[in-house]
C-alpha cells in the first residue's frame, strides 16, 4: 500500500494528548531502567552510537555550532560526540517530553560546558541543527494518520529551529512475508523525502546501508 503523507494530519488538538501518551511509556521506561539503553528502549549501545554517526553527518565539525537533540532522553549522543569529535566546541541543547529523563540527563551532566536540557516538545531557540534518533520509530498503538500528523508537526518544527539542516532516521520496511512488531512505524524514505523538499523547503540526503534496516534522512538548507 502507498502512503500518502499528509492526507489524514493529526489535528492540532489532539497532538497534545498523543505526546502525554508517549511521554508516560518513556518516563516508565527511565524510571525503571535509569539511564541506560533500557531508559530510553533501545537494544543495545553499539546500534544506537552507529544511529548517531549517521546523524552527525549533516553536521560540519571543522567549526563551532549549535546542535538541538529532540527526544534526547539522557544525553547519550552528548556523550557520544565528546567521546569522537573530541575538543570540538559545540553549543548542546537536549529536549525531551519526558521530565523524567530531563531529570536523569541533567544529574549526569551536571558538569559539562556547554550542554543544557529542557522539556517539552520543541526546541526554544533556532540552532544551527536539530536531530532527532528513533523518536518516529515506536508509535505505540496509535493510529497511523495520527502517528504521520505527529512526524510532520515535528519535523515542521525542527526545521524552523535549524538554520543549516536536521537529521531524523526512520526504520525501513520488512521484507515480503516477514511480520514485524505492530507498535514500530515502519516506512519507505520517499514519503518524508517529498515531504521534507515539497513542504518544508529542504535539500534531502538518503543514507542507508549502514547495517542496520533502517535510514536516515539529511534535510539542508
Amino acid at each position: 500500500m502507498t502512503e500518502q503523507v499528509g492526507e489524514q494530519a493529526a489535528s492540532d488538538a489532539a497532538l497534545p494528548a498523543l505526546r502525554h501518551r508517549i511521554e508516560g511509556y518513556y518516563s516508565a521506561k527511565v524510571q525503571a531502567h535509569g539511564a541506560t539503553p533500557l531508559g530510553v528502549d533501545w537494544s543495545c549501545t553499539p546500534t544506537q552510537e552507529l544511529r548517531f554517526v549517521q546523524l552527525l553527518r549533516l553536521c560540519d565539525f571543522s567549526r563551532p555550532f549549535s546542535l538541538d537533540d529532540l527526544g534526547c532522553g539522557y544525553g547519550a549522543l552528548l556523550g557520544f560526540m565528546g567521546r569522537r569529535h573530541r575538543g570540538h566546541r559545540a553549543d548542546y541543547l537536549g529536549i525531551d517530553l519526558s521530565p523524567s529523563m530531563i531529570d536523569h540527563a541533567r544529574q549526569l551532566w551536571r558538569k559539562h560546558k556547554g550542554a543544557a536540557f529542557c522539556v517539552g516538545a520543541r526546541s526554544p531557540r533556532v540552532a544551527d541543527y536539530a536531530v532527532a534518533s528513533g523518536l518516529f520509530n515506536v508509535k505505540l498503538d496509535e493510529p497511523a494518520e495520527l502517528w504521520t500528523g505527529f512526524i510532520e508537526a515535528t519535523l515542521k518544527d525542527m526545521a524552523a529551529g535549524s538554520r543549516l539542516g536536521l537529521a531524523v532516521n526512520f526504520l525501513a520496511p520488512l521484507p515480503e512475508g516477514m511480520e514485524g512488531k505492530p507498535e514500530l512505524y515502519r516506512t519507505g524514505p520517499q514519503p518524508w523525502v517529498r515531504y521534507c523538499e515539497r513542504t518544508l523547503g529542504r535539500r534531502v540526503t538518503v543514507l542507508a546501508s549502514y547495517g542496520m534496516r533502517e535510514f536516515t534522512l539529511l534535510a539542508s538548507t
